[in-house]
Protein backbone atom coordinates (compact mmCIF):
# COMPACT_ATOMS: atom_id res chain seq x y z
CA UNK A 1 0.00 0.00 0.00
CA UNK A 2 1.22 3.47 -0.84
CA UNK A 3 1.43 5.52 2.35
CA UNK A 4 3.11 8.52 0.69
CA UNK A 5 0.04 10.81 0.49
CA UNK A 6 -0.85 10.23 4.15
CA UNK A 7 2.74 10.64 5.34
CA UNK A 8 2.99 13.90 3.38
CA UNK A 9 -0.24 15.14 4.94
CA UNK A 10 1.08 14.39 8.44
CA UNK A 11 4.40 16.08 7.63
CA UNK A 12 2.63 19.13 6.28
CA UNK A 13 0.45 19.42 9.38
CA UNK A 14 3.17 18.66 11.95
CA UNK A 15 5.74 20.97 10.38
CA UNK A 16 3.24 23.64 9.35
CA UNK A 17 4.54 23.57 5.78
CA UNK A 18 1.40 25.21 4.38
CA UNK A 19 1.13 22.83 1.44
CA UNK A 20 4.83 22.70 0.56
CA UNK A 21 4.81 18.92 1.03
CA UNK A 22 2.80 18.54 -2.20
CA UNK A 23 6.07 18.98 -4.09
CA UNK A 24 7.81 16.24 -2.05
CA UNK A 25 8.43 12.71 -3.29
CA UNK A 26 9.98 9.59 -1.74
CA UNK A 27 13.51 10.89 -2.41
CA UNK A 28 12.98 14.26 -0.75
CA UNK A 29 15.52 14.65 2.07
CA UNK A 30 14.14 15.55 5.48
CA UNK A 31 16.49 15.52 8.45
CA UNK A 32 19.09 18.22 7.94
CA UNK A 33 17.35 19.52 4.82
CA UNK A 34 14.17 21.01 6.27
CA UNK A 35 14.82 23.74 8.82
CA UNK A 36 11.34 23.08 10.24
CA UNK A 37 12.35 19.54 11.23
CA UNK A 38 14.08 20.15 14.54
CA UNK A 39 14.01 17.88 17.59
CA UNK A 40 10.62 19.15 18.76
CA UNK A 41 9.16 18.78 15.28
CA UNK A 42 10.37 15.18 15.10
CA UNK A 43 8.20 14.49 18.15
CA UNK A 44 5.24 16.15 16.44
CA UNK A 45 5.78 14.05 13.30
CA UNK A 46 6.06 10.83 15.32
CA UNK A 47 2.91 11.66 17.29
CA UNK A 48 1.07 12.63 14.11
CA UNK A 49 2.02 9.42 12.31
CA UNK A 50 1.08 7.28 15.31
CA UNK A 51 -2.32 8.98 15.61
CA UNK A 52 -3.06 8.96 11.89
CA UNK A 53 -2.14 5.33 11.29
CA UNK A 54 -3.11 3.94 14.71
CA UNK A 55 0.38 2.59 15.38
CA UNK A 56 3.05 2.98 18.04
CA UNK A 57 6.73 3.14 17.21
CA UNK A 58 9.27 1.54 19.50
CA UNK A 59 12.38 3.44 20.51
CA UNK A 60 14.45 1.03 18.42
CA UNK A 61 12.53 1.99 15.28
CA UNK A 62 13.18 5.70 15.62
CA UNK A 63 16.55 6.85 14.37
CA UNK A 64 18.01 9.49 12.14
CA UNK A 65 17.89 6.99 9.30
CA UNK A 66 14.11 6.78 9.63
CA UNK A 67 13.88 10.53 9.02
CA UNK A 68 16.47 10.71 6.22
CA UNK A 69 13.93 10.97 3.40
CA UNK A 70 10.19 10.92 2.89
CA UNK A 71 10.61 7.38 1.54
CA UNK A 72 12.40 6.14 4.66
CA UNK A 73 9.61 7.60 6.78
CA UNK A 74 7.06 5.78 4.60
CA UNK A 75 9.03 2.54 5.08
CA UNK A 76 8.94 3.05 8.85
CA UNK A 77 5.15 3.40 8.71
CA UNK A 78 4.78 0.37 6.42
CA UNK A 79 6.94 -1.80 8.70
CA UNK A 80 4.89 -0.80 11.73
CA UNK A 81 1.60 -1.45 9.96
CA UNK A 82 2.83 -4.83 8.72
CA UNK A 83 4.26 -5.77 12.10
CA UNK A 84 7.68 -6.34 10.53
CA UNK A 85 9.54 -3.65 12.44
CA UNK A 86 13.19 -4.36 12.82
Amino acid sequence: MNHLPDVLRVLDDALQLQGRSTSFNANTPLLGALPELDSMAVLAVVSGLEAHFGIAFSDEQLSGTSFATVGSLCELVAESLDGTAT
